[in-house]
């Protein structure tokens, strides 16, 4: 019996291991079977988390496609509401189930206009999960500045040839001709919304597109609207129309002073401007513009020969004959001609006389300006924000205006008329540099017009003989600046003149090169000389500044870019709260 009960004792110990066992693997089992399905529902909600990210990141490409489409989208304040709950297709088109998107878009940032036009595209997908994901993509419209060279209409006689180099991209509505023999060098992308004509004469480091999407010009209106800037800025004056192109009864001197005395007017307080207001009739004056008639009658020009006078003599006051007479004072080595207004022309400044008037400043003006330029101060328009607060960056005169001088400032120039460049226009820092504290933007609804006039071309003294008024050594003609007309951008009488009187490097010219360091925007492409050699020569270099630092309030061609993209946390996120926070 004793061992009857030791053999029951172990049968109900296997027993009691035998379900230990089961409970074990049933355990196991269970485990398993839970990490499985965590595993399973892991996964689910990383591909769900997927889907929605990839729907949100559609949202933005899909936001960004319809403000390139449709201008009128973008808000100027707030946001607006691209999609409403909408639901979220694939790229075939399939509706993705039990995902729903919203989509808006508006300006972020800085949204003055005054560095850019900047904004956000914010795209949040939610699905029925409670999975929620928020994306934003920051754009910019790309600034008319970006290009070296734009134009909306080739003329049929104007091409480009052997020596022409473009340095920056190129954009064109119309066919871009090139002709035999070639080769035309183009160092950026090239685009056409048309074809390239003779594109086996040219060069095109980085390819060229065709058939692109056409970027429309801006209108008369960007420009106007420009005068509120201005305004705010005191920098907003009233203008006159001209009947002739190249004159203008107002005029604008750029003009750097070295107020800390380095030697030098690169600090941010050191840019100013000038303004000249001729009396009615005496836009030639202004200008400088060669007489209709005899060139002796000129009082822009004259001599300093201290032989016959002292200091400065206008031409028209020298005797008709005699010792030093009208003509003497135009081909002796001391003469030079000046824009009106110009102090050598009076012996001194004087603020106002019968052909015009200096426009004094309405703010206050800064003791250092005293200090250096006694009366003459209060006619210094401060052009930066340390002595003009409230400065936009925009000037504006409200027809057409003649600029020289040097530019301290970042700066955009408007005019709804034209704009007319009678001396060179150069930075204070050169743009060769690579520096970006200098830049001017040209903007003008009617033509950009280098003027045919006293100081940039050569003055036909008697019958064939030519002299060049300027200092020796300048004969070229040199702006620095980003040029936009709406009609176009041309030398004034390119096609008369002298052929070989002003060579551009080695080669004969009649006036010189036209160094322009910017870009060229225009409606139709105008001519600054010909093949005979009369007008300027093209030397044009590209800014790369005006493609990272645009001139303030610069037009924009309206299509966004991309610049980068960010997370947001979804806990919470509010669409109104964030645009409300983050437009400046």
């Amino acid at each position: 019996m004793r061992y009857s009960r030791l053999a029951d004792n172990e049968r109900g110990i296997a027993l009691i291991t035998v379900l230990l066992l089961a409970l074990a693997l049933a355990a196991m089992t269970y485990g398993a079977a839970m990490v499985s399905m965590n595993g399973r529902l892991i996964r689910t909600y990383g591909e769900r988390l997927t889907v929605a990210e990839d729907g949100s990141l559609a949202g933005l490409e899909e936001g960004r496609s319809r403000l390139n489409g449709d201008k009128t989208l973008y808000p100027a304040t707030g946001y607006t509401t691209l999609e409403n709950g909408v639901a979220v297709r694939d790229a075939a088109g399939v509706v993705i189930p039990n995902l729903t998107r919203w989509t808006y878009a508006g300006p972020s940032g800085v949204s003055s206009g005054q560095y850019g036009v900047f904004g956000s595209i914010i795209s949040v997908v939610q699905d029925n999960m409670n999975i929620r994901t928020v994306r934003r993509l920051e754009v910019n419209q790309e600034s008319f500045a970006k290009y070296a060279y734009f134009t909306d209409i080739e003329p049929s006689n104007i091409s480009f040839t052997a020596g022409d180099q473009i340095w920056g991209p190129v954009h064109s509505n119309d066919v871009l001709k090139i002709y035999s023999p070639g080769p035309a060098k183009f160092h950026d992308i090239t685009r056409t919304a048309m074809t390239v004509s003779g594109a086996a004469y040219g060069v095109f480091d980085k390819g060229y597109e065709q058939n692109v999407s056409p970027i429309p010009m801006p209108v008369t209106a960007d420009a106007t609207k420009l005068n509120t800037q201005a305004t705010a800025g005191n920098l907003s004056f009233t203008g006159y129309v001209s009947a002739t192109t190249g004159l203008a009864r107002t005029r604008i001197e750029f003009v750097g002073l070295d107020l800390n005395g380095d030697g030098d007017t690169n600090e941010d307080d050191e840019g100013f401007i000038k303004v000249y207001q001729g009396a009615a009739g005496k836009e030639a004056f202004v200008v400088a513009d060669r007489p209709s008639g005899a060139i002796t009658t000129t009082t822009n020009c004259g001599d300093f020969n201290a032989t016959y006078h002292v200091g400065f003599k206008a031409t028209s006051a020298h005797a008709a004959s005699g010792a030093h007479a009208q003509v003497n004072s135009l081909t002796d080595n001391s003469a030079r001609c000046y824009l009106g207004g110009d102090a050598t022309l009076t012996g001194g400044f004087a603020a106002s006389t019968a052909n015009g008037q200096w426009l004094a400043w309405g703010g206050a003006v800064d003791a250092r300006v005293t200090a250096l330029k006694g009366a003459e101060a209060p006619y210094f328009h401060p052009i930066t924000r340390a002595l003009n607060p409230n400065f936009k960056g925009v000037i504006y005169v409200s027809g057409d205006v003649a600029i020289s001088g040097t530019v301290r400032a970042r700066v955009t120039l408007a005019s709804p008329n034209d704009i007319v460049i009678v001396d060179n226009v150069k930075q204070a820092t050169d743009p060769s540099v690579g520096v970006c504290d200098d830049i001017l933007g040209l903007f003008a609804a009617g033509d950009v017009v280098v003027a045919d006039n006293l100081l940039n071309a050569p003055v036909n003294v008697s019958g064939s003989t030519y002299k060049t008024m300027r200092p020796v050594g300048n004969q070229d003609e040199y702006i620095h600046a980003v040029v936009l007309a709406l009609n176009n951008f041309t030398v004034e009488s390119y096609s008369t003149g002298p052929t070989t009187q002003e060579p551009c490097g080695a080669q004969a010219w009649g006036r010189g090169c036209l160094r322009l360091t910017g870009g060229i925007i225009q409606k139709t492409r105008g001519a600054v000389g010909t093949t005979g050699g009369t007008g300027n020569l093209k030397a044009y270099s590209y800014n790369a500044c005006a493609n990272t630092d645009p001139p303030p309030y610069f037009p924009t061609t309206g299509r966004f870019a991309r610049n980068r993209f960010y997370e947001l946390d979804p806990v919470g996120f509010n669409v109104t709260t964030w645009f409300t926070t983050y437009q400046q």
